[in-house]
C-alpha cells in the first residue's frame, strides 16, 4: 500500500486531490478495483476511466477530470505508471557472481560485476563485459565478445565468434550465429557452403524470444544500433540491418537483405533475398516483398506495393464484384423477359 503523495514522489507527478489517499494496488484500467490506482493515456480511455471503480489515476497534465477522484498529473502517464510498477515490484537483477554449476572456460575474460547463472556456459577466449548477466542454461560459444551490461536470458545460444555492443538484450530461446542456409548443387546433391562469418549486434539492440540471426557466409551479419527485434523473427545470413529498425513478430528476412535506418517491418512481413529497403520505409503486416523498397515508402500487400495503390486496388476489386452481381441480376431479368409467355 502507498499513499497518493508517496506515489507522486516516485513518478514525479503533481497531485490533484487528497495526498493521503491510500492505494492498494497499481494495475490496468480493465483490472482495477476499488482502492486501486491506474493510468489513463489518451482520449480513448476517458470513457473507460469514468466506468472504472479505481480510486485514483495517473493522467496527463491536460486531462479533464469528470469526477472528484484524486489524480497524479505527469507528462507521460504510461511511462510514469511503468516506473511505479517497477518500483513496487522491486529489484530482480541477478546478483554478480558465477553459479557453482556454471561452466566457464579458463581462458574466458570476465569483467567486473558479471553474473553467470546455473548451468550457463562461457566458451574459450570469450570476453564478457562489465555488468553483463548470463542467465540459467544460456550458452555463449568461443571467441565471442559481449559488451557492457548485456543481458543474455535463459536458454539462449550464442554461437562462436559473435560480437555484441553495449546494453544488448537477448531474450530466452534465441539462437544467434547459427550457420546460414547456404547450399550448392553438385552431381545432383545439395552440398553445404561453409558459413565462416560472424554476427555483430551493435549497442542497444534487443532480440525477442525464439528469434534467430544466422552468421554471415564470409563477412558478418550485422544489426545496427538501437534496433528492436520482436519474438519469432528470422534474419538470414549476410543481412545488414540498419539503426533503430523495428522488426515485429514472425518477420522473415532472406539472405543478404539490407535495410536503412528507422525501417519498420510489421508482423509476418516476408522479404526475398538480396533486397534493399530504404531508410524510414514502412512495410505493413503480412507484406510480401519481392524487390527493393525506396526510402520513406509505405508499402503493403502481397506482392507488396505502394499503400495508396494497394488500397485503391482493394477498393476496385470490391467494386468489380458489385458490378458482377449487378450484371448477374440484369441477366436474370432479361432471361425472364425473353421467356415464352
Amino acid at each position: 500500500m502507498m499513499t497518493l503523495q508517496q506515489i507522486a514522489a516516485v513518478i514525479g507527478g503533481e497531485i490533484s486531490g487528497e495526498p493521503q489517499t491510500v492505494l492498494q494496488r497499481a494495475t490496468s484500467l480493465a483490472d482495477a478495483r476499488t482502492g486501486d490506482i491506474t493510468y489513463v493515456d489518451g482520449k480513448k480511455n476517458t470513457l473507460a476511466w469514468a466506468q472504472c471503480p479505481a480510486a485514483a489515476a495517473v493522467v496527463s497534465p491536460t486531462f479533464i477530470a469528470t469526477d472528484e477522484r484524486p489524480l497524479i498529473r505527469v507528462g507521460r502517464p504510461l511511462a510514469a505508471f511503468l516506473k511505479l510498477l517497477l518500483h513496487l515490484r522491486g529489484e530482480r537483477s541477478t546478483p554478480p557472481g558465477i553459479h557453482p554449476t556454471a561452466i566457464v572456460d579458463g581462458t574466458a575474460k570476465l569483467g567486473t560485476n558479471v553474473s553467470i547463472g546455473p548451468r550457463a556456459v562461457v566458451g574459450a577466449d570469450t570476453v564478457v563485459g562489465d555488468g553483463t548477466a548470463i542467465h540459467a542454461g544460456a550458452i555463449v560459444g568461443q571467441h565471442c565478445v559481449l559488451g557492457i551490461d548485456n543481458i543474455i536470458h535463459a536458454n539462449s545460444v550464442i554461437h562462436d565468434d559473435c560480437k555484441f555492443g553495449a546494453r544488448v538484450i537477448i531474450h530466452s530461446g534465441c539462437v544467434i550465429g547459427a550457420e546460414g542456409y547456404g547450399y550448392t548443387q553438385q552431381q545432383g546433391q545439395h552440398i553445404r557452403i561453409p558459413q565462416l562469418g560472424d554476427v555483430i549486434l551493435e549497442d542497444d539492440v534487443e532480440v525477442g524470444a525464439n528469434s534467430t540471426i544466422d552468421r554471415g557466409t564470409i563477412g558478418p551479419t550485422r544489426v545496427g544500433t538501437g534496433t528492436k527485434i520482436d519474438n519469432l523473427v528470422m534474419i538470414a545470413h549476410n543481412c545488414q540491418i540498419g539503426k533503430h529498425n523495428l522488426i515485429v513478430a514472425q518477420v522473415g528476412l532472406a539472405g543478404s537483405c539490407v535495410t536503412g535506418d528507422y525501417v519498420i517491418l510489421a508482423g509476418q512481413v516476408g522479404v526475398t533475398d538480396h533486397t534493399t529497403i530504404g531508410s524510414r520505409a514502412i512495410l505493413a503486416a503480412k507484406s510480401g516483398v519481392f524487390g527493393d523498397i525506396p526510402a520513406g515508402a509505405h508499402w503493403m500487400g502481397y506482392p507488396a506495393m505502394n499503400a495508396r495503390d494497394y488500397l485503391r486496388a482493394v477498393a476496385g476489386s470490391k467494386k468489380v464484384q458489385e458490378l458482377r452481381d449487378e450484371i448477374k441480376a440484369l441477366k436474370k431479368q432479361v432471361e425472364a423477359l425473353q421467356a415464352p409467355a
